[in-house]
């Protein structure tokens, strides 16, 4: 189970990991948004994970129709 784990992960590209780390960005952004009390900004924000995490699949998607 763990090598396969270690197998994704060497998977994921430079972009793949820039998706990754603007998505989980923005999710803690939006939190910290929410505790602070603005919380129509964070629902902005928040909205972005999905947004972004579907752009990362299209990515992904249309670069491996490609190959």
């Amino acid at each position: 189970m763990y090598n396969h784990k270690l197998k994704m992960l060497k998977k994921l590209t430079p972009s793949d990991i820039l998706m990754l780390i603007a998505a989980f960005s923005s999710l803690i952004f939006s939190e910290l948004l929410w505790f602070k009390g603005e919380k129509e900004a964070a629902i902005f924000i928040g909205l972005w994970v999905p947004s972004i995490l579907g752009f990362a699949i299209f990515l992904k998607l249309i670069n491996n129709s490609n190959d």
